[in-house]
């Protein structure tokens, strides 16, 4: 998938105009502290929820064309999105952060590159931080559609994260964007330290 290419062409229909519903839930129960990442922030939303909620959240996207779209909707907090790629993160976005937050990253990702998100995430995210996940297990596909997004069996999320990571909390979200509702997973997993 060309990210950049779909940037241009308006063609983002992953993006909903609006923070996900069951992560703006999360970090309202749950509030999180410190440096966070938001891997493939496209238009930034999340970003802006994180730090309405007090984290210092910075968002990275391989996009140019996305950052700069989140920089004209958040004007405010512009500085805070950066081009750049999970996979080799830039050095300075190394083991700095003490939250990643995920939301639709994955899942536009072939399962084949799920390894290499993975490891995205072990390079930017310190011993003891925490991934929280609102994870698309099940998107809503025609039969012949392979995605994006790519389904995201529980099984599967579970072995990705089975090393070295532990499970902090799991439930399916009561709250979720209408074309979503039953088909996400939010899933918190602590980084062994």
């Amino acid at each position: 998938m060309n990210w950049e290419e779909s940037y241009q062409k308006g063609e983002v229909i992953w993006d909903r105009g609006a923070p996900s519903p069951p992560m703006k839930q999360y970090l309202e129960r749950y509030p999180a502290r410190g440096r966070a990442l938001v891997p493939g922030c496209g238009h930034g939303h999340e970003v802006a929820l994180a730090v309405e909620h007090g984290l210092d959240a910075i968002g990275l996207d391989i996009a140019p064309t996305g950052i700069a779209e989140a920089r004209a909707l958040y004007p405010k907090i512009a500085d805070r999105f950066v081009v750049g790629d999970l996979f080799n993160p830039a050095p300075e976005l190394r083991g700095v952060f003490d939250v990643v937050l995920e939301h639709t990253c994955l899942s536009g990702l072939r399962p084949s590159l799920r390894a290499s998100y993975r490891r995205g995430i072990d390079l930017t995210l310190k011993p003891g931080g925490l991934l929280i996940g609102v994870w698309f297990i099940n998107p809503d596909l025609d039969p012949d559609e392979e995605g994006p997004p790519f389904p995201f069996p529980v099984p599967d999320l579970t072995a990705l994260f089975a090393d070295g990571y532990e499970i902090v909390d799991d439930y399916v979200p009561a709250v979720a964007f209408d074309v979503r509702a039953g088909r996400e997973r939010v899933r918190v997993l602590r980084r062994a330290g």
